[in-house]
């Protein structure tokens, strides 16, 4: 039992050293979504929670756009449910890594824990994923990623309105960040993000468009050229096996 007890601690322990890095990076961006946190009217506390139980950087911009703009609970989750849709993915090609037998407290609690960067970590990790070294690896990003965007709405409380309203375009970096690497790499990417940009231009100017709301454009456009990408580009079966 000690033994075992000393194993489990030092996994864990090898998960917060290996979250470590993911939770500075995570700090500084959520600095950012504070601010735009801030200029929605979320509050300090309300801002921590919701990136406590989020974890999801495109889906909390996109339900705090949806919170400034006073639409309902449906539109707020229909957005952050297609901003997030990636998990899904994400998560099925986990449960492959799992060990069939993991009761579903542990599954449920992984998936919790699940993101970009913490997921790459995990699936490069030789054998079955462990419960405890996913929860040492996600502690860290956890509590930075909702410490930042507490930070990010206090600052935001503190500085002149010119500043909040500069420091609240860093968001766009880390989305330019995000969509730039993959673009370079797949035309077919390039050519979705180009669409939407073009297309997003077009709702806002055309008067039969330009009265829908941020939100509500976001989830038509995301759906529209992601379910059309797929439809004529779907990804050959040799590279999904090969992924």
């Amino acid at each position: 039992m000690i033994h075992n007890e000393r194993y489990g601690l030092k996994t864990f322990l090898s998960g917060v050293r290996d979250g470590f890095p993911i939770g500075a990076g995570y700090f500084a961006v959520s600095f950012s979504l504070g601010i735009v946190a801030k200029l929605s009217g979320v509050t300090g506390i309300q801002g921590f929670f919701a990136s406590l139980f989020t974890m999801a950087s495109a889906g909390e911009y996109a339900g705090f756009m949806v919170i400034r703009e006073s639409a309902g609970l449906l539109q707020m989750m229909l957005v952050t449910l297609v901003a997030s849709a990636r998990y899904f993915l994400m998560s099925c090609a986990l449960t492959q890594r799992l060990d069939p037998k993991m009761p579903f407290r542990h599954r449920l609690f992984i998936a919790y824990g699940l993101t970009d960067e913490i997921f790459g970590v995990q699936i490069a990790r030789p054998g079955y994923v462990e419960p405890v070294y996913s929860y040492g690896l996600f502690v860290l990003p956890a509590l930075l990623w909702s410490s930042g965007t507490l930070l990010g709405i206090v600052m935001g409380n503190l500085l002149p309105a010119s500043v909040v309203s500069a420091l609240s375009a860093a968001i766009y970096g880390m989305f330019l960040a995000i969509i730039v690497p993959p673009s370079r790499k797949n035309p077919v990417i390039l050519c979705c993000v180009a669409a939407s940009f073009g297309l997003s231009f077009l709702f806002s100017r055309l008067p039969a468009l330009s009265g829908i709301s941020s939100g509500t454009r976001t989830l038509i456009l995301s759906v529209l050229i992601a379910g059309l990408a797929a439809l004529l580009f779907p990804v050959k079966e040799e590279a999904a096996d090969a992924f």
